[in-house]
This record gives C-alpha cells, structure tokens and sequence, in this order.
C-alpha cells in the first residue's frame, strides 16, 4: 500500500505523518485532537500545551481499554450465543432421530396389528 503524507496541525504546531492510513481519516484524527485539546485548555486556561496533550492522552487511554474490554465482553457473549445455538442443533438433531424412531416403531405397531 502507498504511503501518504499528511499534516496536521495540532495547537498552532503542524506535524507531518507518514502513514498507510486515508488522508482524510488521519486529518480527522488531528482535527479531533486539536479540538480536544482547545476544549481542555478553555475550562483550565492556566494548562500548558504539555498538560493539555496529556490530559487528552489519559481520556482517550481510558476510552480505549474500556472500548476493547467492551469488545471483549461482546466477543465472549457471542461465542456464549454461539455455542448455546451449536448445542440447541444438536438437540434438535437428537430430537429428530428420536421422532423418526418413534415413527417407525408406530408403522411397525400398526402393520403388525393390521396382520
């Protein structure tokens, strides 16, 4: 895949990223940032750009491992779902063999009683 090279400008500093990523995705990415950043640094004025960066490295930390373990518990329920399906087809398998046993021991009823 081609590398694209993009800049971004993150509080006032523009920062050219090599990257396999869409142009507009990486964009977007910077845009987010920036404006996190701005928002952080206008209910605390007195933060210093460092602290600002920071501040929004620990918020989107934390929105990450809760993403993932949300993720991850979505995954086990679904391989939960999935083998209570696998299960629940193998009883109806063991269901329907049973039914055709049973039905044919009442067509063996029947034509021993017809006889």
């Amino acid at each position: 895949m081609a590398k694209n090279k993009v800049q971004i400008k993150i509080w006032g500093a523009t920062y050219s990223i090599i990257t396999d990523d869409d142009p507009d995705y990486v964009e977007q990415l910077g845009e987010f940032i920036d404006s996190e950043m701005k928002n952080i640094s206008s209910q605390n004025p007195s933060l210093s750009s460092i602290q600002c960066a920071v501040l929004v490295a620990l918020d989107q930390a934390d929105a990450c491992k809760k993403a993932t373990a949300s993720a991850d518990n979505l995954r086990a329920q679904i391989k939960d779902y999935l083998e209570d399906s696998a299960r629940a087809r193998m009883e109806v398998d063991v269901a329907r063999r049973e039914i055709e046993r049973l039905n044919r021991e009442i067509s063996n009823l029947r034509e021993k009683r017809g006889s």
